[in-house]
């Protein structure tokens, strides 16, 4: 596994499942370049072997941003933190999901697909990464990556971000809309091309999930880079994301689901699950995307 150049300066890196990206010129030094979300648990070794080849050897960032933090995208960040011990910045919505005081809503297993299914069985936190994690500036700037800056883009998770540079209209999407059909097991491991909604099976607020889209198209960017699936970009792109912003409702919220009728309103409304689930063909399905995606670590690792 290596990292995949997008622009001269932002490369991507795959973590089994999901995507984190590179922002920095190769060979920019110690704390010259900033991490974009973390990966999967175990591959903490995977990316600073990955840095130290992009950046120089023992390489730290500037800093860490999190587009949001669902297990997939900060899976390796404990690791990384305890050996870069530099600033992880998210939205100020998404700090406590990332300081202990709450756990995100449980997935929805209904809205099928093999990756859907497994999804009880995904950690949801609460996860801590005090006192290193802070508050994204205010004024949508983001540390270490001049020209660019945040967007708010909430549904997949409250404090959901997208990351734009208007110079060249590279987009980094995160999880707001992806590129291949994440809820599918098959999809989700070989990346196979797709304009797609948020993953549906960890989206609690559908409405919020569609704004977020229909902001993103009206930037029109040239390079949409996401949290799944491949890189994508230009005409075609941007035509694909204005059909998913414009027929959202048919094209990515699906057709049934524990969340359709309103978003969780808070811890309260975190803990029933949805009747019907059966957790042995979950807890099969989920064994065998572990042993995929351990098969995938092992890869990595060497």
């Amino acid at each position: 596994m290596q990292v995949t150049g997008i622009t001269s300066d932002l490369g991507y890196l795959r973590t089994a499942i999901v995507n984190l990206f590179f922002f920095g010129t190769p060979g920019a030094g110690d704390r010259n370049w900033v991490l974009v979300d973390a990966g999967m648990p175990g591959y903490g070794g995977a990316i600073r072997r990955e840095a130290a080849r992009r950046f120089g050897e023992d390489a730290r960032p500037l800093a860490i941003i999190l587009t949001h933090g669902h297990f997939d995208h900060v899976g390796a960040l404990g690791t990384l933190a305890d050996r870069w011990r530099v600033p992880i910045y998210a939205h100020q919505l998404e700090l406590p999901y990332l300081t202990g005081q709450a756990a995100y809503p449980p997935p929805d297993p209904t809205v099928g697909g093999g990756m859907a299914a497994s999804s009880v069985l995904f950690p949801r936190g609460p996860f801590d990464f005090r006192p290193l994690v802070r508050m994204l500036p205010e004024d949508g700037t983001v540390p270490g990556m001049d020209g660019w800056r945040w967007i708010h883009t909430p549904g997949h998770t409250p404090g959901h971000v997208s990351l734009f540079r208007e110079t060249d209209r590279t987009l980094i999407a995160g999880d707001a809309f992806v590129t291949t059909r994440q809820e599918s097991l098959l999809a989700a491991l070989t990346q196979r091309p797709e304009m797609h909604g948020p993953p549906a099976y960890f989206t609690p607020d559908w409405p919020a999930a569609r704004e977020s889209v229909e902001g993103l198209a009206e930037l029109e960017p040239e390079i949409a880079a996401t949290g799944h699936g491949r890189p994508m970009r230009g005409y075609a792109m941007r035509e694909a994301l204005k059909l998913l912003a414009r027929d959202f409702d048919r094209l990515a919220v699906p057709p049934g689901g524990r969340y359709l009728k309103r978003p969780p309103a808070g811890p309260q409304d975190l803990s029933s699950p949805p009747a019907g689930i059966r957790r042995p063909a979950a807890a099969a399905i989920g064994l065998a995307l572990a042993v995929v995606t351990g098969a995938l670590v092992l890869r990595g690792r060497r």
